[in-house]
C-alpha cells in the first residue's frame, strides 16, 4: 500500500521483564485486527513476532520484531521487544522509536528486577506510559500487591480505569471504571484538579460532559501527570480489545509532517538474502521513496534507495514510499549504520537511552579451522545490526571477540550462528573488562625522527582523572614548536592510543596534556605525529604506572528475612558492600554494590538458594580500584609502541 498523504498513525513499543506476557498480547493484536487467522503460540513455536529458530526453541524473544496492522481506521506500527536483561542493548535502540509504551506486569510476579531497568529507561524518554497488568487469570494473581509494588518502587500513583473481579481463574472479569456510562467520582476529581476552569466549574455544581473530561484525561496521559493501568489476561485474549481501543484513543498520533524536508533515524540493521542489508528507519519529518537520493547527515554521504517497504517479523512488503510518522525497512543504503540521521536531525530526533552497557568480552572459535574467514564475516554482519556486540577481529592473533551482557546471550550467538550462517562457533572464556589508570603524575617522551623522512618529538604530561571522568586532553605546546595541524592529529590519536594500556585494558580517568615539541620543516608530515603519539603516551604510562579497575554493580535484593544471614555473608565474599536492610513482612531489602567479577553468577545461585523466590535487580554504577591479584593482567594485543622498532616497520607498513 502506498502512502499519499499523512494518515493516523500510532508508533508504540510493547516492553516487560522475561515472561510477562509481551508476545502473547502481540499475537492477540495481530489476531483481534484480522491480520492473522489465530494468536500464535508461544510453546508451539508458532508466533509472528518471535520466528527466529532459537527463539521458537527457547520461548523467549531474542531481539526487537517490528509488525504493524489497523484498528479502527489507525494504523499501529508495533515494536517488541526483547525482555531478558542479556538483550537490554536492543531494547535501548528501540525506544528511541514509539510515541508511547505499553510496559507489561505479571499479576503473579510482580514488579521483577528488569521492570525496574525499563522504567529508569523510559524515564528519560518522557513519553506516555500505559501499565497492562497481565496474566490475571493465573493462579496467584494478585493485582493490588502489584499497584502497590508500582506505586512504591516508581513513585508514582497508576490509574485504573478498570476494576477486576475473581482474579487468579478463568472467570477472572474485568469492568470499565471509566467512560460514558461509567464516571467515576475518583476519576471526575482526579481530572477536573488538573485544570482551574474545569475545577471552578466542578466546585460550582456544573455538569462537565464526558467527552470534555475525556479529552482532559487525554492530554493528562501525554503529558505524563496520569499514568494509566489496565488490566487482561493476554492468554485468554481478555482485556485485548480494551487494550487496543485505548491505544487508538488516549496514545498521541506520530505526528510529522510529509512536505518538510526529510528528517530520519535509522534504529536498525537487518540482512536479507535478496536485497542486502534493510535499514530500519523511522521519519520524523519528509518522505523516503523508492530510487531517491538519501542525505545521510551522520557520515555526510548520500546513497540512492532501491525500494520502501513496510517491516513485518521476518518478511517485508513493499511499498515505494514511506512518510512522515511511519515506520519502514530502506534498502539500497550500503554505507548506513545503527543511529545515522538521515536528511536533517530539527532538533525532533529523541536522544539515544542507555539502559546497560556490556562488561564482559568473549572469544569467538569456529570448530572448523576452515570456517575462520567466513565467521569474521558474520560476526561483522552481526555487529552491524547490533553496535553493542563490539566486534574485534585481531588479525595477529587470530583472535575474534565480542562484548557481551551474559550467558544467554552468548549461547544464543552460537545458535544464530549455525541456523544463519551454518558456521558451528563456540563463544569461550567470557571475561570481565577492567580498565586502567595512572598510579601517579609523569612525563611521556618520544623522538621519532628515524628512519627519515619522519619528525615527530612530543613531551606529554600524565596525571591520575577524578573517577568516572574518561579522558580530559589540553595542549600547552606552541604552535611555532608543533605545527596546529599536527597537534589536531595528537588529538585525534591519543583516544586510540589509550585502548590498551601497560596491564592490557584500556587507560580511563587521565588526564593528559602536550607540554612541547618539535616538527621539521622539511621531514614532519601529519602521519609521523599519528606514528609517534602511541609511543609517548606508553612511555608515560610505564612511568607513571597504572592501577587497574574493576566494573562494580549497584544490586537491591529482596528475599525472605530468613535468607538475610545468608545473603550478607555471600555479599562480604564477594568484597561486596551493604547498607542496612530494611525489614518489612518478614522480607528484607538489601541494597549496597559489589565487583561484577566476584558476583556475575550470584543472581543465578540466589534463585536456587531461595527456590526462586528472592528477588534481585543490578545496575553498572562505576570503576573502582582493584589489586592486580583482585583483576587479570593480559599481555597487550599486537604490537606494542613500547617495542619501537617493530612497531614502526608496522605503522609504516614494512611488516604485516
Amino acid at each position: 500500500m502506498i502512502h499519499t498523504s499523512k494518515k493516523s498513525i500510532r508508533n508504540i513499543a510493547i516492553i516487560a521483564h522475561a515472561d510477562a506476557g509481551k508476545t502473547t498480547i502481540t499475537e492477540q493484536f495481530l489476531y483481534f485486527s484480522g491480520q492473522t487467522r489465530q494468536p500464535g503460540n508461544i510453546d508451539l513455536g508458532t508466533t509472528q513476532t518471535d520466528y527466529l529458530p532459537v527463539e521458537k526453541e527457547r520461548g523467549i524473544s531474542v531481539c526487537s520484531a517490528n509488525t504493524s496492522f489497523h484498528w479502527k481506521n489507525t494504523l499501529i506500527n508495533l515494536i517488541d521487544t526483547p525482555g531478558h536483561v542479556d538483550f537490554s542493548a536492543d531494547v535501548e535502540r528501540m525506544l528511541r522509536v514509539p510515541d508511547a509504551v505499553i510496559l507489561v506486569i505479571s499479576a503473579v510476579e510482580g514488579v521483577q528486577a528488569q521492570t525496574e531497568n525499563l522504567w529508569n529507561a523510559l524515564r528519560g524518554r518522557q513519553i506516555p506510559i500505559l501499565f497492562f497488568i497481565n496474566k490475571i487469570d493465573r493462579i496467584g494473581a494478585d493485582t493490588e500487591t502489584v499497584i502497590q509494588a508500582i506505586t512504591k518502587e516508581f513513585s508514582i500513583r497508576p490509574t485504573p480505569l478498570q476494576e477486576i473481579k475473581n482474579e487468579g481463574g478463568n472467570d477472572a472479569t474485568i469492568t470499565k471504571l471509566w467512560s460514558v456510562d461509567s464516571m467515576s467520582s475518583p476519576m471526575v476529581e482526579q481530572i477536573v484538579e488538573s485544570d482551574e476552569i474545569l475545577l471552578n466549574r466542578y466546585l460550582d455544581g456544573n455538569q462537565i460532559a464526558f467527552g470534555e473530561l475525556d479529552s482532559q484525561l487525554t492530554l493528562l496521559i501525554q503529558n505524563r501527570t496520569v499514568y494509566p493501568l489496565l488490566f487482561g489476561s493476554a492468554k485468554l485474549g481478555t482485556g485485548i480489545e480494551e487494550l487496543l481501543n485505548f491505544i487508538v484513543r488516549y496514545f498521541p498520533d506520530s505526528g510529522g509532517n510529509p512536505s518538510k524536508p526529510l528528517s530520519a533515524l535509522v534504529y536498525g540493521i537487518s540482512h536479507d538474502k535478496t536485497m542486502g542489508k534493510i535499514a530500519r528507519v523511522r521519519l520524523f519529518d519528509g518522505t523516503i521513496s523508492n530510487r531517491e537520493l538519501v542525505f545521510n547527515a551522520t557520515q555526510g554521504t548520500t546513497e540512492k534507495v532501491t525500494q520502501v517497504r513496510r517491516i513485518f517479523p521476518g518478511r517485508y512488503e513493499d511499498t515505494g514510499i514511506a512518510t512522515a510518522g511511519d515506520l519502514a525497512g530502506i534498502s539500497g543504503l550500503d554505507s548506513v549504520c545503527v543511529g545515522d540521521v538521515l536528511g536533517e536531525s530539527n532538533g525532533n530526533i529523541p536522544t539515544e537511552v542507555k539502559m546497560a552497557i556490556p562488561l564482559m568480552f568473549a572469544q569467538v572459535k569456529a570448530v572448523n579451522d576452515k570456517d575462520y574467514p567466513a565467521l569474521a564475516a558474520a560476526l561483522q554482519e552481526l555487529s552491524a545490526e547490533d553496535p553493542a556486540l563490539e566486534f574485534e577481529w585481531l588479525r595477529e592473533d587470530a583472535e575474534l571477540q565480542v562484548k557481551i551482557m551474559g550467558w544467554i546471550q552468548m549461547e544464543v550467538l552460537e545458535r544464530i550462528l549455525a541456523d544463519r550462517f551454518g558456521i558451528e562457533a563456540k563463544l569461550e572464556n567470557p571475561t570481565v573488562i577492567y580498565k586502567e589508570t595512572p598510579a601517579s603524575t609523569g612525563e611521556g617522551f618520544v623522538r621519532y625522527w628515524m628512519p627519515k623522512p619522519c619528525w615527530a618529538i612530543m613531551k606529554f604530561r600524565i596525571e591520575p582523572g577524578a573517577r568516572g571522568s574518561g579522558l580530559v586532553y589540553k595542549s600547552v605546546a606552541p604552535v611555532n614548536s608543533i605545527l596546529q595541524k599536527y597537534q589536531n592529529e595528537v588529538e585525534k590519536t591519543i583516544p586510540v592510543a589509550l585502548k590498551q594500556g601497560i596491564k592490557g585494558w584500556e587507560v580511563t580517568d587521565l588526564r593528559i596534556t602536550l607540554v612541547d615539541g618539535e616538527d621539521h620543516l622539511v621531514h614532519s608530515r601529519a602521519g609521523d605525529f599519528t606514528v609517534a603519539t602511541p609511543m609517548g603516551i606508553m612511555d608515560g604510562l610505564v612511568n607513571t604506572g597504572t592501577t587497574l579497575l574493576e566494573p562494580m554493580v549497584s544490586y537491591k535484593i529482596e528475599a525472605h528475612e530468613d535468607l538475610l544471614g545468608a545473603v550478607t555473608s555471600d555479599i562480604t565474599r564477594m568484597r561486596g558492600n551493604f547498607d542496612s536492610p530494611e525489614m518489612l513482612h518478614e522480607r528484607f531489602i538489601l541494597t549496597g554494590e559489589m565487583p561484577l567479577s566476584t558476583s556475575f553468577d550470584y543472581p543465578v545461585k540466589l534463585s536456587s538458594r531461595s527456590g526462586g523466590k528472592a528477588r534481585i535487580s543490578t545496575h553498572f554504577s562505576g570503576y573502582r580500584e582493584c589489586t592486580d591479584e583482585q583483576g587479570i593482567i593480559r599481555p597487550f594485543k599486537g604490537i606494542s609502541p613500547l617495542d619501537t622498532a617493530k612497531y614502526i616497520l608496522k605503522a609504516r607498513k614494512a611488516i604485516q
